[in-house]
């Protein structure tokens, strides 16, 4: 073949090597993290709303009942975490704008002091091991989670990544679908001051 055509075809076979692989998620995460740190690609993370006035109440139950597995395998509730402030969310290790915005929040979730906000990753990834390795090889901390039933309302979304922040009685403060950059001062300023209740 005349190397000519060669150099003509070459892009073309490494952008099919690259889609038609395992390739395709990481090199298009790592492409949309480029762009979200450029500021080119402008995905802020979702307003929250001013914390409402505490009210002691000791016996209000807790809005969500969401079972779930830990990565070994444990049952757990995310109604455990009354009181916090629960930062969800739903990723899976296939999709591009999740891998995206992994390492912003990793960033948050080593500000924050776990004691007032709760992170919980749900991996929606059929083949937990897929997840797992995701995890190992970016050397992520924050705790993951696997469904252990249906999503119910409000963590059922039609797309991914998508996040939900929860109040620490349990309500809903902020929902976003879709990537964002969550590494910011003023989201973590919102998140502690949702968590004290200010």
């Amino acid at each position: 073949m005349n190397r000519k055509y060669l150099f003509q075809w070459l892009p073309f076979a490494l952008l099919a090597v690259v889609m038609l692989t395992d390739l395709r998620t990481p090199v298009l995460g790592t492409l949309q993290r480029g762009l979200l740190a450029t500021g080119l690609w402008q995905a802020d993370a979702p307003m929250l709303p001013a914390p409402a006035p505490v009210v002691a109440t000791t016996n209000a139950a807790y809005p969500h009942s969401l079972p779930l597995l830990t990565l070994e395998g444990k049952s757990v509730n995310l109604s455990a975490l009354k009181g916090k402030v629960v930062f969800v969310n739903l990723w899976a290790s296939w999709c591009p704008p999740c891998v995206a915005e992994m390492p912003g929040i990793h960033a948050l979730y080593k500000k924050l002091d776990p004691a007032k906000v709760a992170f919980v990753m749900i991996s929606l990834d059929e083949n937990p091991a897929k997840a797992r390795t995701l995890l190992k090889r970016r050397g992520y901390t924050f705790p993951v989670y696997f469904p252990a039933g249906p999503l119910p309302a409000p963590f059922d979304s039609n797309s991914i990544p998508s996040t939900v922040i929860l109040g620490p009685d349990g309500q809903v403060a902020a929902r976003h679908d879709g990537m964002a950059d969550y590494d910011t001062p003023e989201f973590k300023a919102a998140l502690e001051k949702l968590a004290i209740g200010q």
